[in-house]
């Protein structure tokens, strides 16, 4: 069955792009094209699409298009598209009731697979941006005091793509860097999880981010990796 998608954006070339690279896709069936705050209620209450895209800057304010969806507890799930990255920007929407907040310089391969996370009813924020977010969080002392016994446990290799997960590298890009499959990374990335004792890339990341400067172990030059 294919997820029905609406796109709401006040920008008629960017919106057509998305509505054109969402239509390639064989499981999502664009419901509805709009580009105002109105347009996004009417479309919630008229189509009941699965996910709505929803750019955050829309004459009316797509702040207030999610509250009204929100407020009248329309099933669809709201997927937030914008330029703005800065946390003032991003919480409001994550408190307001957004399943996923994205930056528009992402791929289309990216929306798709929030869009799929979202559908399933699981939550999407572009990965750079998750990292920063959570790292403005103060996170529990217990945590932090065990933290460099999870660590010593990586091998050099999962230390290493580690180091390049904080950036916010996708798995394929981790492949590439490293010259290796995006299957041997998520094999890699299991075991990091599982050693570190969280649920997450975006954990962690966080984890990884909070015990620099004293950086993550990594093989001396020349040496084999694992």
């Amino acid at each position: 069955m294919s997820i029905r998608v609406a796109v709401v954006d006040d920008h008629p070339l960017y919106r057509d792009g998305v509505v054109f690279t969402l239509s390639c896709q064989p499981d999502i069936e664009i419901v509805g094209i709009g580009a105002t705050a109105a347009d996004a209620f009417s479309i919630a209450s008229d189509h009941h699409p699965d996910v709505l895209i929803l750019d955050m800057n829309l004459p009316g304010g797509g702040l207030t298009a999610l509250e009204a969806i929100r407020q009248h507890q329309m099933c669809t799930r709201v997927l937030i598209l914008s330029v703005g990255e800065h946390e003032d920007q991003v919480r409001p929407a994550m408190k307001a009731g957004a399943s996923g907040y994205m930056l528009k310089g992402g791929s289309g391969a990216e929306l798709a697979v929030a869009i799929k996370i979202i559908h399933s009813g699981g939550r999407y924020i572009t990965p750079s941006l998750a990292v920063r977010l959570l790292s403005a969080k103060d996170r529990p002392s217990s945590a932090a005091a065990t933290a460099p016994d999870k660590f010593a446990s990586l091998t050099p290799r999962e230390s290493e793509i580690l180091e390049i997960l904080i950036e916010g590298r996708s798995n394929k890009e981790i492949g590439n860097r490293l010259a290796v499959t995006e299957k041997t990374i998520k094999h890699h990335l299991t075991s990091i999880l599982q050693k570190l004792s969280v649920r997450n890339r975006v954990e962690a990341a966080l984890l990884a981010s909070h015990r620099r400067p004293a950086k993550v172990r990594l093989q001396p030059s020349g040496a084999p990796l694992n």
